[in-house]
């Protein structure tokens, strides 16, 4: 993310999610477990295409996939069937030093639990991933106060999160997975530890990013009460499978 808030791809006006360049492809995904003398399946049968640009949620039960998806996207996980690219990345085929490299270079990710250290600022958490990119010392600090205003904490930068709601905490942890400037934001449970008017204002900042930056958005959750709002497409999981994948 450079030094003003200018968007990396082309806006979500610009581009409609028909027209665009496909980001995201699941080919025929499937993923097992072992799990002792049992083999479990996870998930089978995916065949999906995401576009660039497109703000999609995936919904379903415990136990439906959701998490195995998540995983297999943000290269945690390989597939044991089948061929998961994102933009010219195999994830299938990487090794767990490319596997790092995609993760800094083409997902920013957000978690249930905010996952910031306690004992840094919100502009210095925000900043950690721009230090295992390699980014100078004097470009860091820029880069990360540009994060924190683009998701309003321009004035919160220099408190520890001891000292931050819980709504601020995770509007600290989107900075964080913006600050890269990554094409695709995933967002595991966004709201799941927040109240319900601070989980929307949640859902509403990433509605924001990706309508301003046309960035490629994918929310994992349980509650598409939630997202129904603001997303563009839901995939709905239910024991490993698709059941249904509908424009909204």
């Amino acid at each position: 993310m450079s030094s003003s808030p200018a968007p990396s791809a082309a806006s979500s006006d610009a581009v409609s999610s028909n027209s665009a360049p496909s980001l995201v492809t699941f080919d025929d995904v499937a993923k097992t477990y072992e799990m002792g003398s049992e083999t479990v399946t996870a998930l089978t049968d995916i065949s999906i295409t995401i576009p660039q640009g497109q703000f999609v949620a995936v919904v379903g039960p415990s136990g439906s996939g959701k998490s195995t998806f998540l995983h297999l996207l943000s290269a945690m996980d390989r597939p044991s069937r089948g061929r998961i690219t994102v933009g010219d990345w195999d994830l299938g085929s990487l090794d767990r030093q490319q596997q790092a490299r995609f993760r800094r270079s083409m997902i920013g990710i957000i978690f249930q639990q905010f996952h910031l250290v306690p004992t840094m600022t919100a502009r210095e958490n925000v900043a950690l991933p721009l230090i295992l990119a390699g980014v100078a010392p004097s470009d860091r600090q820029g880069r990360a106060a540009n994060a924190l205003d683009i998701v309003g904490l321009g004035d919160r930068m220099d408190h520890r999160p001891a000292e931050l709601s819980g709504g601020e905490q995770q509007r600290v942890a989107v900075a964080r997975a913006l600050v890269t400037d990554p094409p695709l934001l995933l967002a595991d449970e966004p709201t799941g530890n927040l109240d319900s008017e601070t989980g929307e204002q949640i859902i509403d900042l990433l509605e924001h990013v990706h309508h301003e930056q046309g960035r490629t958005v994918v929310v994992v959750t349980h509650h598409f009460d939630e997202v129904q709002h603001v997303t563009e497409r839901v995939l709905k999981l239910r024991d490993g499978r698709i059941l249904a994948d509908e424009d909204c």
